[in-house]
């Protein structure tokens, strides 16, 4: 038993010998924020670009939720926003490259839609999603 512990103990010390003669990492030198010209400094959000909430190509965008798989969910869906005063509109075919049923929010019911609203509904309906794409080429049902 001695002789174990004799030996676990000459095992630490040339392992921590072994640790100190490696060399310390450098840190990586990164190059100030400052030298890069161009147009990577003045990254800017689309809704910073100029164009302002009135504009009409802003009004060319549109609030669709869904990628439901079953279309019973997509109505229940439906059903849990018309009791938010939402009015939506479903979506015939594809959204896109997106699968699965969707629904378009009408511009007026938008602004009851943030993102506190949009989390609550996506722990209640599984899968759900939202995007904002441009409304022209998309048909909806009604």
């Amino acid at each position: 038993m001695r002789w174990l512990f004799l030996l676990l103990v000459v095992l630490n010390a040339v392992y921590y010998v072994w640790h100190q003669q490696e060399a310390p990492l450098k840190a990586k030198e990164v190059a100030p924020l400052s030298l890069y010209k161009g147009s990577q400094q003045d990254i800017r959000l689309l809704s910073e670009s100029g164009t302002d909430r009135a504009s009409p190509q802003r009004g060319e965008e549109c609030l669709y939720v869904g990628g439901i798989a079953k279309l019973e969910q997509l109505n229940a869906l439906r059903q849990r926003l018309m009791s938010l005063d939402v009015v939506t509109a479903r979506v015939v075919g594809a959204l896109g490259d997106n699968p699965g049923f969707w629904l378009q929010v009408a511009p007026q019911s938008r602004r009851l839609l943030d993102e506190t609203v949009l989390a609550t509904l996506s722990h209640d309906f599984k899968d759900l999603k939202h995007k904002i794409m441009l409304c022209e080429g998309i048909a909806t049902a009604e």
